[in-house]
């Protein structure tokens, strides 16, 4: 009853201020208190939001500002805020972290020692705890749904690993006995595949049924995870549970592997392990000292955003969740605002709507549109190029944290291909590192989706794929540093596109790409297969990978003023769509399917982008592919097949430059005391 005085009370304070501010302090008794003319508390986030719904049912349209106390606030639920919770504000107080948990927190005082194989290792009963919900682990890598994680451990605030062998790094596959069935050909029968071992280590673990293995399986671009069906200690064979989409093979030196959620491998810091029948978890601190432990538990969205207006974040901690963090959809004007997203097993953000996870395992296909996940959106946007993920307008993520994530961190739609209409969504001065944990290959730091959506002085680092997946047109990366990728991947790109040929407009302007591996076929910017219409200008690279650029058969591109540094090869374009790939081509086949479903020769891709009128029929060779004043520093040779590129006033230097150390400041410094690069705002790079 004192409750609902309360809420009247608001509903009459309403017309008194154009702007209402609620306090959310978990310290205030349970029906709230007036603390001055105006200002409400309420003791948790179910209290305020009623009272911001109670407000709006009044009739009121001023904006509402709910301001959080210093401390940590557990969601056992997301909230859905539609169409009436509207100029809206979740800011946090100024004086001390304010964190939105998905998060148990476990009590350290029953934690107990035990030992595994003379290991000295820690555990905490759930059971006792009464804590029942661990999820599942699932089938993750390529081509695979976006997926909520299982429950995950973190001491002291550090994400931990389930227990692995090798603790480090991976082993060579096994020779194939039955590379298992390939859903890529289409073949589901589900038939998983055998291959030999020769570690008698392998032999020693207990019999599980929840033995799982993750590697390169196949294919360099596409990690999966696998559970093991049964290792005969006679044969020294692993019989998987299930196929990976390319069959299995041992011939590369990608091929590796490595075995997760093995109870015997409990034995390195930062390892864990639950055992699912009796609820006992078992962990090795990184730490001397455990000061505080927690369980994922969260599986949905903080917050569902679902065509509301002018909602605002800033200065929040999102963890320990097992889902996308929050969601945005139809929405205008959202600003999320020096938050930091950390400590989750799925990705962060998503900006329109996802597409239900597919039941088969299928490279490509069609499904239904959802809120808050991302599911399989990257199979359905292969067959369903023009779906409009609804992602709204004008929303922006700015001078954001996003670190140990478990499957990338950004979903970025908004726009509508069909018509180019832009959706003006932006991702500016954010910070990304360490991001898949779980997740590896086309889980980037930034999935970009739609038209007219930027990326603003951003800085991307230690991922082990793409930084950037691009799909759409008219998209700005800008002013961003894009250092330390593509760490265990091959055939990828730092910023990677491809299989459309109306996927125009992009601009590429200002970057600085560095440190990229060349261990595989690595690079800064990737045109993969036809990928085309492409603006390159002004960029740094700098020790990118194998090379600069990998130009797949594209048309259409244009580099202007950039500066490569030091490698072997400075820009690989080939002829593929004469050869191997010249089935896209073809009549019926997939380039003439994308070219004509966007009414490529009329309407507004016909105004936007010219060239794309005479692109089908095509005899596959690379056309109109421009690079113009740009300087090549250090290379043995700056292009493999020239004669597919036009050249117009370009330098080349043969001796490389020498940096003190490998960092931004660094390689900047080198390049102005040598007077090149002059056209690139150096100053603009980076976080602001």
């Amino acid at each position: 009853m004192k409750y609902h005085l309360l809420l009247l009370a608001i509903c009459m304070l309403a017309s008194c201020s154009s702007v209402k501010t609620l306090y959310v302090d978990e310290g205030v008794a349970d029906t709230g208190r007036l603390e001055r003319k105006h200002k409400m508390s309420f003791p948790n986030m179910d209290k305020a939001m009623e009272a911001v719904r109670a407000i709006r049912e009044n009739g009121d349209t001023s904006s509402i500002r709910i301001v959080f106390s210093p401390g940590t606030y557990y969601f056992d639920k997301g909230y859905l805020l539609d169409a009436m919770m509207y100029n809206l504000s979740f800011v946090a107080s100024k004086e001390r972290e304010v964190c939105f948990t998905g998060g148990k927190s476990l009590p350290i005082s029953r934690i107990k020692t035990v030992r595994i194989r003379g290991k000295e290792v820690k555990c905490i009963s759930l059971h006792d705890l009464n804590i029942h919900n661990y999820g599942e682990i699932k089938n993750v890598g390529f081509s695979r749904p976006f997926y909520n994680s299982w429950a995950e451990l973190f001491v002291n605030g550090k994400p931990m690993t389930l227990s692995r062998w090798p603790n480090e790094s991976m082993i060579p596959m096994g020779k194939i006995l039955d590379k298992g069935s390939v859903p890529r050909n289409n073949d589901f029968t589900r038939r998983g595949a055998v291959m030999t071992y020769d570690s008698l280590r392998i032999s020693s673990w207990n019999d599980s049924d929840d033995i799982w293995m993750s590697g390169y399986f196949n294919v360099g671009y596409a990690d999966d995870a696998l559970r093991i069906q049964k290792i005969d200690r006679s044969r020294q064979t692993i019989t998987t549970a299930g196929p990976t989409l390319y069959g299995f093979n041992s011939q590369a030196a990608w091929n590796k592997w490595y075995a997760f959620n093995v109870k015997e491998e409990t034995d390195s810091p930062g390892e864990y392990y639950l055992e699912r029948s009796t609820g006992m978890l078992y962990f090795i601190s990184p730490d001397t000292i455990v000061e505080n432990l927690h369980l994922s538990m969260l599986e949905e969205p903080f917050f569902d955003i679902r065509g509301a207006h002018d909602i605002h974040f800033e200065g929040i901690t999102f963890e320990y969740s097992r889902a996308t963090m929050l969601a945005l959809t139809e929405s205008q004007r959202v600003s999320v605002k020096h938050c930091t997203f950390r400590n989750s097993g799925s990705l962060a953000i998503i900006v329109g709507m996802g597409i239900e996870a597919f039941d088969d395992y299928r490279h490509e296909g069609t499904g239904s549109p959802i809120y808050g996940s991302v599911g399989s959106l990257q199979q359905h946007l292969y067959s369903n190029q023009t779906f409009n993920r609804k992602g709204g307008y004008q929303n922006i993520i700015d001078h954001c944290q996003f670190y140990h994530l478990g499957a990338g961190a950004i979903s970025l739609g908004g726009g509508n291909r069909m018509n180019l209409e832009k959706g003006n969504n932006m991702v500016s001065n954010c910070l990304f590192h360490d991001n898949n944990r779980i997740a590896k290959s086309y889980r980037p730091a930034i999935h970009l989706t739609g038209v007219g959506n930027r990326i603003l002085n951003c800085e991307i680092y230690n991922t082990p794929s793409m930084a950037i997946l691009m799909n759409g047109n008219d998209h700005l990366i800008k002013n961003n540093y894009i250092h330390e990728v593509c760490l265990e991947i091959q055939d990828q790109g730092a910023f990677y596109y491809g299989r459309n040929p109306s996927e125009c407009g992009t601009i590429l302007e200002n970057n600085l790409f560095a440190n990229i591996p060349s261990i595989y076929s690595t690079c800064a910017v990737y045109h993969d297969d036809g990928a085309g219409g492409l603006c390159v200008r002004n960029n740094i690279f700098y020790r990118t990978g194998r090379y600069g650029v990998i130009m797949g058969g594209g048309s259409d591109n244009y580099y202007e003023g950039n500066v490569f540094i030091n490698g072997n090869q400075a820009i690989h374009v080939d002829n593929r769509l004469q050869n191997w790939a010249k089935g896209m081509m073809a009549e019926k086949g997939l380039y003439q399917k994308r070219l004509f479903e966007i009414n490529y020769k009329d309407g507004p891709y016909h105004k936007a982008y010219p060239f794309l009128k005479d692109y089908w029929p095509n005899n596959g060779l690379p056309k109109r592919n421009l690079f113009k004043k740009n300087i090549f520093i250090g290379f043995k040779e700056m292009a493999d097949h020239p004669k597919f590129i036009k050249w117009e006033d370009n330098s080349s230097f043969k001796s490389p430059i020498i940096v003190d150390s490998n960092n931004k400041d660094s390689i900047l410094s080198a390049l102005k005391n040598k007077g090149l690069g002059m056209s690139i705002n150096h100053d603009a790079i980076g976080i602001k």
